[in-house]
């Protein structure tokens, strides 16, 4: 804020707006910045002198990107840099489903010892891991869990960069034809996809019931990838695990009632849709925000997601 106010920028700071209140308050606004506010053709369509929507983050699924490029309104995300933050977060959420600490530290907390009980854990070691979307998350989960000395799996990609192919070759992933020869051999997923047509409940009953029993499955993606009543099928039938972070109608604001089958079950250990949330990478995302308006001063547009408008 205060380097573009430092550029001349009259800056208005509303993080309490939705979608439903965003409409009203763009105003006179050329530039619009969001973290996950909905973003709906409406709104654009109100807003007679913007010329730029931002998204603080990767993912754009919550914005009208066909409705903006009618516009002629560019929609610019950024990317890979809170990859690290969700990578983290999906590592702890697999260490806290081997080690069942959730369980843990509830107990620990009422006044129970129960060594016994959680002396129980498989390990991670030697285990075998799909990770189903290499981009820069993927690749970021693929690095922590080769240092835990687990096997890692790829689908083949043909149009994957040199560079990434590069990476895969140094931390000797390896590299499967297709997404059922990467689940007959893993017995952890972990989900990197974008929200999608094509990725919308791909962990379906197919899909889950070709997967080992006890796979633990991973999801820091978008909620809707995963099938919610298909993978409370596939726990109570075949002991799946899920590590979660995001769910099928969560919530849009930062505090609301939230009641969940699936985040309920004593086989799943979820977080709040909190894996960029880290300072480091608000602060990257940040600095990404202002490139992206200090290029669109120049007259370029950086990392435009709904064409060449």
């Amino acid at each position: 804020m205060a380097w573009l106010r430092d550029q001349g920028h009259e800056c208005r700071l509303q993080p309490d707006l939705d979608g439903e209140t965003l409409a009203g308050a763009i105003g006179d606004a050329e530039v619009l910045v969001v973290r996950g506010t909905r973003v709906t053709g409406e709104t654009l369509a109100g807003a007679s002198a913007l010329r730029l929507v931002i998204r603080a983050g990767a993912g754009t699924n919550a914005i009208d990107k066909e409705a903006a490029a009618a516009r002629q309104i560019p929609v610019c995300n950024v990317p890979g840099k809170n990859a690290i933050a969700v990578a983290e977060l999906v590592i702890g959420l697999l260490i806290a489903i081997d080690r069942n600490i959730p369980d843990n530290v509830a107990d620990l907390r009422a006044g129970q010892w129960n060594k016994k009980k959680y002396s129980v854990a498989r390990g991670l070691y030697g285990r075998h891991m799909g990770i189903v979307g290499l981009g820069a998350i993927g690749l970021a989960v693929a690095q922590r869990a080769r240092a835990f000395g687990i096997h890692v799996y790829v689908v083949d990609k043909p149009g994957r960069s040199p560079e990434m192919r590069q990476a895969v070759d140094a931390l000797e992933l390896v590299v499967v034809p297709d997404l059922a020869a990467l689940v007959a051999r893993c017995d952890i997923i972990s989900l990197h996809v974008p929200a999608v047509a094509q990725t919308k409940g791909m962990v379906d009953r197919a899909f889950l019931a070709s997967v080992q029993p006890g796979t633990i499955i991973l999801n820091a993606s978008r909620g809707d990838v995963i099938d919610e009543a298909a993978l409370l099928s596939a726990m109570e039938e075949k002991g799946v695990r899920a590590g979660l972070d995001v769910y099928v109608d969560e919530p849009v604001t930062g505090e609301a009632s939230f009641m969940s089958a699936l985040a309920c079950h004593p086989n799943t250990c979820g977080t709040h849709h909190i894996g960029a949330s880290t300072k480091q990478a608000q602060d990257a995302v940040a600095q990404g925000v202002l490139q992206i308006v200090e290029a669109f001063g120049k007259g370029q547009i950086l990392h435009c997601v709904n064409g060449q408008v």
